[in-house]
């Protein structure tokens, strides 16, 4: 009804109609309930009013009805009106999904003044709905409840995106009734039930129902009503989903740029190790040097070993990348098949893929240092074998040539050398592992008169070395040494025979070929003593020396036992040799020795001085008086007394 067609109607001419419009304009006022609009025409029949007032009354009480329900009307749609702007904006300053869609059914509960109200929504993996938000619920088993598509009423809604309504449940065969479906209903004693369909654009995304626990009817306004608060769910959702999206997407992008910041640390760091490497490289670095520049850039401790751990080491070597070892991580340095250690980098259970390939760099640059330090070390050893040989062989050189090519190794022929001939005593279980076995013995040995400033070559199977004697030191001490440091280095048994000192090699070659093999023997006779994998020196076996030897070195002997003393008769024209014989020959007596020289005994003792300066104190020790004894004999016979 129009406001001027409500203004005429209660305020029509004449006093009768007038005076009835009173009571009821102030019922309006104070809004009483549709009730009280009786009790005017009914007071007046009972004071006994004319019909014609009683029918004014009646017609004034049908005209108030009409505009109180007319303002009824206008203060629910304001309610409503007032309850979707409180969404609308609960929606636009959304935080919690489940906060706005628990205040869209609390609002749609209270407007529509039902006893529930509840939403589902739709599950695409299952191809059901389930509830989502519940108010005024108390059944536990309803809220638990999922409606397979088309059944139930929410099934129905949920299927054909239409509102669907009934005012009795049980009874309405509309929809395919389920037993979970009906218990759950039953459980909560709902009787009438409006579901409106959720949408976003062409899809059904839940259901939004309002439901009484007694017979009701729903009208069109309340289906809108319903309709409306199901959108702004919907759009809640929507909203939700979007804000989750770009919510994930600014973590995925913040993530991104995490790792955009680590790999640029990383690369920056994979940079760096390579031009420390490179500089390292360039000036000649080695691969402990490899190892520290690689432990500033990983920030943790990595070493170069040949003992890490095989299975790690092999996995690492048939990979070709660095592999975890409990804390540590392993990278194989190989050339070809040859394994020549490994990188390990210790205490870094969690590596970066670009450390990773920072460390198999590293290792591939260790093993290329190892490769042409091997190389230049072959090269050199080479030069030092063949130095060693022309001494041994070629006796004709040019002994200034000699001397430059030594100086160029840093060798210097006019020092005091001792020539040692080493050799393994492990028997290999074929030819192949002997060959290696000997190969890295002569490793091994360049190795050593490459630190000593001395040679090496490999011969006769076995090698032989030339090391220069230093002050103090025995020929003795450094045959051991060299047994202990050669075995060592081959993990295999070595015996090693020395030379007694040898001077002058460059101007006298002939001493060189002589130490080779008083060597030799001296070797023989360690092995032929079951001394294997111990060293000595001829002037540790004496005249034994010629028992043991395969080859009897009977002048060797006397030079080494009493060539001092010939050698200063000769020069002196002395008679030091005859005067020891007789001494010897006298039983060691000074007094019977002068008789038989037809000396003074004071001749005799001077002779004694001097041969006891020539060949050392210990002279008339029973070991050494042995051996110059037999040393005297042997060089009678050697060069018999002219007649």
């Amino acid at each position: 009804m129009s406001r001027d067609h409500l203004h005429g109607a209660v305020t029509a001419p004449g006093t009768a109609a007038h005076d009835a419009d009173a009571p009821f304009l102030e019922l309006l006022a104070r809004g009483a309930a549709a009730e009280a609009y009786d009790r005017p025409a009914l007071l007046a029949r009972a004071e006994g009013r004319s019909d014609e007032r009683i029918a004014a009354l009646e017609h004034a009480r049908l005209l108030a009805l009409r505009v109180r329900a007319e303002l009824e009307g206008r203060r629910r749609r304001e309610a409503e009106l007032s309850a979707l702007f409180e969404t609308a904006h609960d929606l636009a300053g959304l935080r919690d999904v489940d906060a706005v869609l628990q205040a869209i059914v609390q609002r749609a509960r209270s407007l529509l003044g039902t006893d529930i109200a509840y939403l589902s929504l739709n599950d695409p993996a299952r191809g059901d709905t389930y509830m989502r938000v519940t108010e005024g619920s108390v059944a536990a088993r309803f809220q638990q409840l999922r409606l397979g598509m088309g059944e139930g009423l929410g099934g129905l809604v949920a299927q054909t995106a239409r509102p669907y309504v009934t005012d009795d449940y049980f009874r309405d065969d509309r929809f395919r009734h389920t037993a979970a479906i009906d218990a759950g209903v039953r459980d909560e004693g709902l009787v009438a039930i409006l579901g409106v369909p959720l949408t976003l654009g062409p899809n059904v995304i839940g259901v939004l129902f309002a439901a009484d626990r007694r017979a009701r009817v729903f009208e069109r306004e309340q289906i809108a009503l319903l309709g409306s608060f199901a959108a702004l769910a919907a759009a809640a959702i929507d909203t939700a989903n979007l804000l989750t999206e770009t919510r994930s997407a600014l973590a995925g992008l913040e993530r991104a740029n995490e790792i955009i910041r680590d790999r640029s640390a990383v690369i920056e760091r994979a940079s760096d190790v390579h031009d420390r490497l490179a500089e390292l490289v360039l000036r000649g670095g080695g691969v402990h040097d490899v190892a520290a520049a690689v432990s500033q850039v990983l920030d943790g401790a990595v070493e170069f070993t040949d003992t890490a751990p095989a299975d790690a080491l092999e996995a690492s070597r048939v990979e070709g990348h660095a592999v975890r070892h409990r804390d540590d991580w392993v990278a194989a340095v190989a050339a070809g098949g040859e394994l020549l250690g490994a990188l390990v980098l210790h205490g870094h259970p969690g590596l970066d893929p670009v450390d990773q390939l920072t460390l198999e760099r590293a290792a591939m640059v260790t093993s290329l240092l190892l490769l042409a330090r091997r190389s230049a070390a072959e090269a050199e050893q080479r030069v030092r074998g063949e130095l060693l040989d022309d001494l041994l062989d070629a006796r004709d050189r040019d002994p200034r040539l000699l001397r430059e090519r030594a100086a160029r190794l840093s060798a210097d022929l006019d020092a005091t050398h001792v020539v040692l001939a080493a050799r393994l005593d492990a028997v290999a279980p074929d030819a192949d592992h002997e060959a290696a076995a000997r190969r890295r013995l002569w490793a091994a040995a360049s190795h050593l008169a490459a630190t000593r400033h001395g040679l090496a070559a490999a011969r006769d199977g076995g090698t032989v070395l030339l090391l220069p004697l230093e002050a103090g030191d025995s020929a003795t001490e450094l045959a051991r040494r060299t047994a202990l440091q050669l075995g060592g280095a081959v993990h295999e048994t070595v015996t090693v025979g020395a030379s007694g000192p040898v001077r002058d090699l460059a101007a006298a070659p002939d001493a060189a070929v002589a130490g080779y093999e008083e060597g030799r023997r001296c070797l023989d006779a360690l092995r032929l003593l079951g001394r294997r994998g111990d060293g000595a020196a001829a002037e540790d076996f004496g005249f034994l020396g010629l028992l043991l030897a395969g080859e009897r070195d009977v002048t060797g002997f006397v030079a080494r036992t009493i060539g001092k003393v010939v050698a200063y008769d000769e020069r002196r024209g002395t008679d030091l040799l005859r005067t020891l014989e007789a001494y010897f020959a006298s039983g060691m007596s000074p007094a019977r020795t002068k008789d038989a020289l037809h000396v003074h005994v004071n001749t005799v003792a001077q002779r004694l001085d001097r041969v006891g300066r020539l060949l050392g104190d210990d002279w008339q020790s029973p070991a050494r008086a042995l051996e110059i004894q037999l040393a005297l004999r042997l060089h009678r016979l050697a060069d018999p007394p002219r007649p």
